[in-house]
């Protein structure tokens, strides 16, 4: 992954955090990782913890971001997920996973924003 790509990753992370602050949501991890794999932000909305993949680009040329998010990410997010759940003695919790879509424009400001509840 280039640096500009990493970059644009982090800045995408970085405005979904602040996106779901400002909806309410209370974020209480970023970049989550263990050996399985890493989640990007991990919130609570009332009583629920919300497992966010945030996706970021700068075109749709190969689709929308949120587009991205494959079967077999979903499943690795899942084993994240539980992961984090044993961790943190939470298995009984209710969670969820959302998926964040940002799309850039070329002077890397947001264009677009789309929050996708319950995605999988």
């Amino acid at each position: 992954m280039t640096i500009w790509k990493k970059r644009l990753g982090k800045k995408g992370e970085d405005y979904a955090a602040e996106y779901l602050k400002g909806i309410g949501y209370k974020v209480i991890c970023r970049n989550y990782t263990c050996g399985l794999g890493e989640i990007d932000l991990i919130a609570i909305d009332r009583r629920v913890t919300i497992f966010v993949e945030v996706r970021s680009h700068s075109s749709v040329k190969y689709g929308l971001p949120q587009e991205s998010v494959t079967r077999r990410k979903q499943h690795k997010l899942r084993q994240v997920a539980w992961n984090y759940l044993i961790a943190h003695g939470k298995t009984d919790s209710s969670c969820r996973f959302d998926v964040i879509g940002i799309l850039f424009d070329k002077n890397e400001r947001v264009s677009k924003l789309e929050h996708i509840i319950n995605a999988f």
